[in-house]
């Protein structure tokens, strides 16, 4: 029987006080670094270093065994009765220190927040996740907003400007949008003008609308963000500001109040990597931001162990801990257990297939190509994708040739026949493809230099020969972005052989690392929340979990304001507790 981990192992934890949050810091700190070498553990090279053996072997003979659907909810914290009780002790524990990220409604947090519908005009070119998204941001901002006395609202990394228009059509607020891109920009301008007619022409009352603010910057520090943001508030009557690339402008002086600028409120959604971070720089030290909504993203961009004001870590007490996460272990905390567990089984096989691609690649890089292999090379997203595709239409192709009472698998000549059941004399595969003139030989067609790659006898079964040949596939591309010349001989069956048999631990192995993954991002979103703790009791901060995580992963909202007027009143119960 499954059982989850609701509360886990251990004690409730808050992060209602700074000291409650530097607590939680360190039970985390102190598992991770207990875990440290499968947190550090790199899927590409799982073959090369047998990365399975420091796994305990227990676990592996275990997990092996188990079906696809519960190695999907194990970083859920969903364990087995059978499973070793050292396995169960690991998974339940790490689950515990995790934020709780249930979503909940803005109401339960702001009891005067509405949410108001987006409408199809202002919803047009948004998918269901970002419609999801920005109701549920606009609402909570709005409500911040008008607790703060605040009119103006700053959307950092606005993209193309889905938050602003909300908050400008819906909720009446001046808002300046800030992105890096002027083509975000012109969008943003364009679109808003077009929803602009479509408000006017419903309005029975003759009602001013105003379109967002658009600044175009590549913000690089807190200062500049400072600075930009002021200066595009000090003349509050415009309808647009466009182009405006003001980022190497002398930095004014912000600690001294200017009663021109209105009272503000930072928000942001999905601002990438340090972006996040510049922002809350930016709320303390600027007295004219009274408020701060903020849910961040791409955590594997953050910068770290930097002299000068790095993304991560940023709080005192994390400093001071000494502890060090690094790209690739930045980069797991963006892994989504909601995912993992909504998957199917079909897709989930087809990750695990990938993940076992690519570290088999590894092999082939470090026998054929060494020089390639030391340079730690990226394939890169559109490789992946692109090699995602071409593998679901090899794995069609292979099915639709074979015949329900014969699962016999087509040789490499049946394959390419023409129709009239020649061969083709010249290669007519697109370029990257496989072009098979003989049963030993293929043509890798990578770029204008064809290869000449060794594929061994067709003569394994049906499951065997689909996955080399998908494997067979994956590594051309691969080969190809990364500008791999001619190469005579490279036996991939040899390497696929040498390595089939332990391609039945990649799934168990993976899964046990992406449980760690919502621990980081944990620890992550405290560092943040702590920073804003450690200002004093004049500014009130908290951690909201705003979206639904099963279709918007990163959904903990960090929410903070300035206590210089009346207090904020959130309802007991929020994310501050798991």
């Amino acid at each position: 029987m499954a059982a989850p981990a609701s509360g886990g192992r251990g004690r409730a934890r808050s992060c209602e006080t700074a000291e409650q949050t530097r607590e939680w810091m360190e039970a985390i700190a102190s598992f991770l670094g207990r875990h440290r070498p499968l947190l550090e553990a790199h899927v590409v090279n799982f073959f090369k270093d047998r990365l399975w053996e420091m796994v305990d072997a227990d676990w592996m003979e275990c997990l092996r065994r188990e079906p696809v659907e519960s190695l999907l909810m194990l970083p859920s914290g969903c364990v087995q009765d059978h499973w070793p009780s050292s396995l169960q002790e690991f998974i339940l524990t790490a689950r515990s220190l995790v934020l709780p990220r249930e979503q909940k409604s803005p109401q339960s947090f702001l009891p005067n927040s509405r949410v108001a519908s987006i409408g199809t005009v202002l919803a047009q070119g948004m998918n269901s996740k970002k419609k999801h998204e920005i109701e549920a941001l606009s609402g909570i901002v709005d409500a911040i907003a008008r607790s703060r006395g605040a009119k103006t609202v700053v959307d950092v990394g606005s993209g193309q400007g889905y938050l602003a228009q909300a908050l400008s059509f819906e909720y009446q607020l001046a808002v300046i949008a800030i992105d890096a891109s002027s083509h975000h920009a012109s969008v943003t301008n364009t679109r808003a003008e077009r929803i602009k007619k479509h408000y006017a022409a419903k309005c029975v009352e003759k009602q001013q609308f105003k379109v967002p603010r658009t600044v175009t910057c590549h913000v690089l520090s807190s200062d500049t963000l400072a600075a930009v943001t002021l200066d595009a508030c000090q003349d509050d009557h415009g309808e647009h500001i466009t182009e405006t690339n003001n980022c190497n402008q002398s930095i004014p002086q912000i600690e001294q109040p200017n009663h021109s600028i209105p009272q503000l409120v930072l928000a942001g959604l999905h601002a990438c990597g340090d972006l996040s971070v510049n922002m809350l720089r930016v709320f303390v030290s600027c007295e004219q931001v009274q408020a701060l909504v903020s849910v961040g993203c791409c955590y594997n961009l953050l910068s770290e162990d930097t002299d000068t004001c790095p993304g991560f870590p940023i709080s005192k007490a994390a400093k001071s801990s000494k502890l060090v996460l690094g790209k690739s272990i930045r980069d797991l905390a963006c892994q989504s257990a909601e995912r993992w567990r909504n998957l199917t089984k079909e897709m989930a096989l087809q990750n695990f297939d990938i993940h076992a691609f690519r570290a088999a690649f590894q092999m082939v890089l470090e026998k054929y190509f060494p020089e390639v292999s030391r340079l730690s090379p990226s394939i890169g997203r559109q490789g992946k994708a692109l090699r995602r595709q071409r593998l679901r239409k090899v794995m069609e192709s292979h099915l639709a040739m074979g015949k329900a009472d014969d699962l016999s698998y087509p040789n490499c000549k049946e394959q390419h026949m023409n129709t009239d059941g020649s061969l083709p004399t010249e290669p007519t595969a697109p370029k990257g493809a496989v072009e098979c003139c003989s049963n030993e030989l293929c043509t890798a067609v990578v770029g204008s230099s064809i290869s000449r790659v060794n594929v061994g006898p067709s003569d394994t079964n049906l499951d065997e020969c689909c996955k080399f040949t998908l494997f067979k596939d994956f590594t051309i591309s691969g080969l190809g972005r990364l500008g791999c010349g001619f190469v005579e001989d490279v036996n991939l069956l040899e390497i696929w052989k040498d390595v089939q048999h332990f391609t039945e631990f990649i799934g168990p192995f993976w899964c046990l690392r992406a449980a760690l993954g919502p621990l980081v991002e944990t620890y992550i979103l405290l560092d943040r929340l702590l920073f804003l703790q450690e200002q004093g009791s004049a500014v009130e901060a908290s951690l909201f979990p705003l979206f639904d995580p099963a279709m918007s992963p990163r959904n903990m909202a960090l929410v903070a304001w300035k206590l210089t007027g009346d207090p904020l009143e959130p309802s007991h119960g929020n994310a501050s507790h798991a």
